[in-house]
């Protein structure tokens, strides 16, 4: 279950640290992203798409930290492919974000990112 600081943390900001593991360093790598929370769900979006390096990581560990305000989770992400689904996502981005900021930041919508935060 999701702890009410981690939420509480998700209110007050408008970007995550996430903390992946290096596919071939095996090095924790950590990134600055953004994200649209929902209900007990994170969507994140990879900025180059199924390119974005900390993306292809969790393809071969599938775990990451997720950290807001000094709060931290340890999940295990959805990778979603499913074009309809991904363009669900990209659309709360450009809401929660802005159209413009999006399409300035975005190249590439093949692919995002589910964290169940009840998991």
């Amino acid at each position: 279950m999701a702890t009410s600081p981690f939420k509480k943390a998700l209110a007050s900001t408008r970007e995550l640290e996430i903390t992946v593991t290096g596919r071939k360093s095996g090095r924790k790598i950590s990134r600055p992203v953004w994200f649209v929370d929902e209900a007990d769900r994170l969507y994140l979006l990879p900025v180059k798409g199924s390119d974005s390096h900390w993306y292809k990581n969790i393809t071969q560990t599938a775990t990451m930290t997720v950290a807001a305000g000094g709060a931290k989770l340890t999940a295990e992400p959805k990778r979603i492919t499913d074009s309809g689904k991904v363009k669900e996502v990209a659309d709360k981005f450009r809401a929660k974000y802005g159209a413009a900021d999006v399409q300035k930041y975005y190249s590439k919508f093949d692919v995002s990112v589910e964290i169940n935060l009840n998991a």
